[in-house]
């Protein structure tokens, strides 16, 4: 394997060599190793891999090299399943601003695994995980999008919550939506941003629907 006994440090050629002999167990091992290197290239490995889920996401947790947690991130994102999402959401609510945003980065590119999840993240106690899955939404490809940006406007308590998915369905939305808009409209009479939102978005549409 690519680990050195005390006192020996293999070649880097040796290292690059040992790391296609490394059975899953090891590249495991080998997420904790002392060099970066070796981290890095075992999270690489790994990607093919995707019961080792749990194992690259618990090394977000003590990983410090910016190469290496990209790429974990890289590695969860090529794994792609529903447990890899999963792993992720958690890192939605860290005071950690690289993990926030890698993770949203990360989701938008499965809406597949993603899709089941949505409206559990849409209802999620904290306001802040209801805005950041309203930004995942600005770029997942998904035929539920709107539906789920509607369900926001019309049902969200938060405030800010609403305006971030307001700000997105104004691109995306269409003549469909204006009764909901309408009755965020009302709904937060009082937010001057909310109603500039609703009347930008209702603008975008009247445009979008005289241009076709």
């Amino acid at each position: 394997m690519g680990f050195a006994k005390a006192g020996q440090r293999p070649s880097q050629e040796q290292a690059v060599a040992d790391e296609s002999t490394l059975d899953l167990p090891a590249l495991i091992r080998g997420l904790r190793d002392p060099e970066p290197d070796m981290r890095r290239r075992c999270a690489k490995e790994l990607a093919q891999h995707p019961e080792a889920v749990h194992a690259l996401a618990a090394s977000l947790d003590i990983e410090r090299v910016q190469n290496v947690r990209e790429m974990v991130m890289t590695s969860l994102a090529l794994i792609g399943t529903s447990e890899a999402v999963a792993v992720l959401l958690p890192c939605l609510r860290s005071d950690d601003a690289f993990l926030r945003n890698e993770a949203i980065e990360v989701l938008k590119q499965l809406p597949g695994s993603l899709a089941p999840m949505m409206e559990q993240l849409l209802r999620d106690q904290d306001p802040d995980v209801r805005i950041f899955a309203v930004n995942v939404l600005e770029s997942l490809r998904h035929p539920s999008v709107v539906q789920w940006l509607l369900n926001v406007i019309e049902n969200d308590p938060h405030v800010n919550v609403v305006a971030t998915a307001l700000d997105l369905l104004s691109e995306v939305g269409d003549e469909n939506c204006i009764d909901s808009l309408l009755k965020a409209q009302e709904r937060f009479a009082n937010e001057p941003y909310l109603q500039f939102a609703v009347r930008t978005a209702l603008d975008r549409i009247e445009q979008s629907k005289e241009s076709t």
